[in-house]
């Protein structure tokens, strides 16, 4: 196994008190409202994107909400199921999450799977990159997308009763959507509220046409109850989440295809802060989540009624104990660390043709891990973390030929059980170094190991919603990724920008590609070509390579009235090719672009323009994609009101030019436009 290099930086995390690492250990930079660029805390190594309210941008997921920011893409394949792509990385190798719980969904299963994560019931959503994702495992070794919000309170609020409303309205989806969420404070305990709904129609396409069942409804509901004192805080909380949501394409949208999506989480958090003695903090996070979804559709073109094809079940537990220690001298410097504990179990069970695509799995995950931080000088600082998991996968699954077609027309697939075992390592270093000019640099190198999921290893046949028919390799061994990173950034003052650049080697880099094949609902009916119902797509492992970079950068040039006027840029590219050749399929397009804005105390306003560059490096029996020009805009008046509330209304514009835009990194690219022109009113009143 080789041993090369990795990602990003390490964060300061175990320099904070853990309760507080989600709220603090950010590197808040450009959202895609273009905010400021504000590259980190002094101090922090996190590489972090920070989008806050995501929900005000009317996004529909949280894969759409972050689509356009440096580094990272989204599946798009459907409006109500998009997953975040960072640097050409996604479904298992990219941790969703709820502040630090996971997601316990089955989006990674499929691409129609929605992930049950609302951007309206988010205050923002932070996407780690590098070293400091070890804290949540090797399936983030792409990153972590982490929701953040209140749901179980972690601080006292200033006032006794606070929060915010807010609600919008788009021409391109004709649709409503509107969230509240409410803290109210009764001594030391906190009561958390919150609610949101979203019914949007099928978008519209450039020429005034729509996109065919691309509907999206919506609701999530939470209460939680937390007991603040001087020395921590203990709380809990329960969340829902339902959705239905069509999936476009011209043979989808002809069968009505949907989903029916429910997900119900109990949470708890709690922290304990010593006056004394060695550790500074202990922090535990426990939740479970039941989770499930019906894939509905008409039987065939000639039916008028809608039938259940198959379901996915999925319930999870999942623990985490961590311990800071307080600092103390050592010869070369000032160290402090974190020593963590964590559990995942998932027990998932499928129904109807879903139990012919994916037999019933279960995956237990267990941990432990630690970061450390050596200040070595006022302007130097070198941190590493390690972590150790234990995998067990149990399933079941069939044998199939080498090239994946029938021997004879009576061909028929058995199942027989599977379990698997591994041991995933994974280990980081990084130096932070302070530079004149108020720039920051950062090194940091990382060794990942990740071990297969139950898709990768147990598929087995048709997927009515997605349109594949996937097949798994139950031989797979552990994926290793090794990456080295570079970064420069410089966070104050009139010039503010962020870049990097990676290296990834990937030592039996697991992958998911078509193979020129097509079938129907059986193993028997599969044959050369693309005349089958649904495409045929397999796991397989290689070699491969990732390289690329990322840049973001914002100039104030001069006052205007009450504001500061500024032009604004940014640049990502990815590459991604098999060692001996050849390219990995589905990654995002290089794209360049920049822009101009004004804020000032009550008015804001910016203009962005964004290209996506043709994307012709695809892989076997891919298509390439035309690149497109994406001008978006928005304007936005806050109105302060007595008693610390204020009102803020905004005017979106998206997509503008009203062009046709493609994404590369969908399967559904070939049939299915990104939305057209969109213009979308929003008001939100905090309190």
């Amino acid at each position: 196994m080789r041993l090369p290099f990795t990602l990003a930086l390490l964060s300061s995390v175990s320099a904070l008190p853990a309760a507080a690492q989600e709220a603090t250990v950010v590197l808040p930079p450009i959202s895609i409202t273009a905010s400021p660029v504000q590259t980190g805390q002094a101090g922090s190594f996190v590489p972090v994107t920070t989008l806050e309210q995501p929900g005000d941008t009317g996004a529909r997921s949280i894969g759409e909400a972050l689509a356009n920011e440096p580094g990272i893409a989204a599946s798009s394949f459907a409006p109500g199921a998009s997953r975040p792509i960072i640097r050409g990385l996604d479904s298992f190798r990219v941790r969703l999450q709820e502040n630090g719980f996971a997601a316990g969904d089955v989006s990674a299963y499929g691409d129609d799977h929605a992930p049950p994560l609302d951007p309206q019931a988010a205050q923002r959503v932070e996407v780690i990159r590098g070293p400091a994702s070890l804290r949540w495992g090797s399936q983030a070794i792409g990153g972590v997308v982490n929701v953040i919000n209140n749901r179980i309170p972690t601080e006292l609020p200033e006032r006794d009763v606070q929060g915010r409303v807010s609600g919008g309205w788009s021409s391109g989806t004709r649709g409503w959507d509107g969230a509240a969420s409410s803290d109210v404070r009764a001594g030391n305990w906190v009561l958390h509220g919150d609610f949101s709904g979203r019914d949007d129609h099928d978008y519209a396409l450039p020429g005034g046409r729509n996109q065919a069942n691309s509907f999206v409804r919506t609701n999530s509901q939470a209460l939680g109850l937390s007991y603040i004192g001087e020395q921590g805080f203990i709380g809990a909380s329960i969340s829902r989440m339902g959705s239905v949501y069509g999936i476009p394409g011209p043979e989808d949208a002809a069968l009505r295809t949907r989903l029916d999506m429910e997900q119900t989480r109990l949470a708890s958090r709690g922290e304990y802060r010593p006056s004394e003695g060695p550790v500074r903090s202990i922090a535990y996070w426990l939740g479970f989540t039941r989770y499930h979804h019906e894939e509905i559709g008409l039987e065939d073109a000639d039916s008028t009624e809608s039938v259940v094809h198959g379901g996915f079940r999925n319930q999870t537990w999942d623990g985490r104990i961590e311990m800071q220690l307080r600092a103390f001298m050592s010869p070369l410097g000032e160290v402090n660390g974190t020593l963590g504990f964590s559990f995942e179990q998932e027990r998932l069970r499928t129904t109807g043709e879903s139990l012919e695509f994916l037999p019933p799995a279960d995956t237990a995950r267990y941990a432990s891990y630690i970061f450390e931080e050596l200040s070595l000088t006022p302007t130097l600082r070198l941190q590493a973390a390690a972590r150790i998991e234990s995998v067990r996968i149990d399933g079941s699954t069939a044998s199939f030929p080498n090239d994946f077609l029938p021997t004879s027309p009576t061909d028929t697939l058995s199942n027989g059980p599977r379990q698997r075992d591994y041991t995933p390592v994974s280990a980081s270093l990084g130096l932070l170094k302070d530079l004149p000019w108020s720039m920051q640099a950062r090194l940091t190198g990382q060794y990942v190991e990740r071990a297969p999921s139950a898709a990768e290893l147990y598929s087995r046949g048709a997927h009515d919603a997605s349109g594949s028919f996937d097949i798994g390799d139950p031989n797979l061994d552990k994926e290793a990724a090794a990456t080295l990173e570079l970064g420069l950034s410089r966070q104050t003052g009139s010039f503010r920008f962020d870049t990097s650049a990676f290296l990834s080697r990937f030592d039996g880099f697991i992958y998911h590609a078509l193979t020129g094949n097509s079938c129907g609902e059986d193993f028997a009916s599969c044959a050369p070509g693309r005349g089958g119902e649904f495409v045929q797509t397999a796991y397989g492992q290689r070699d491969a390579r990732f390289y690329g970079a990322e840049a973001k950068v914002e100039q104030d040039l001069f006052t205007v009235g009450e504001g500061s006027f500024g032009v604004s840029g940014r640049y990502d590219i990815v590459r991604a090719e098999f060692s001996g050749g050849g390219n990995l399929p589905r990654i995002p397009p290089q794209r360049l672009g920049g822009g101009v804005f004004w804020r000032g105390d009550h008015w804001s306003m910016n203009a962005d323009y964004l290209h996506a560059f043709d994307q012709n490096r695809t892989s076997a029996n891919e298509t390439p994609t035309k690149g497109y020009e994406l001008v978006n805009a928005r304007i936005a008046y806050t109105a302060p009101l007595e008693n610390g509330r204020a009102l803020t209304f905004a005017l979106l514009g998206n997509n503008l030019l009203d062009r046709d835009m493609r994404d590369a990194a969908s399967f559904k690219k070939d049939e299915v436009l990104l939305p057209g022109r969109t213009v979308r009113f929003m008001a939100s009143l905090t309190f």
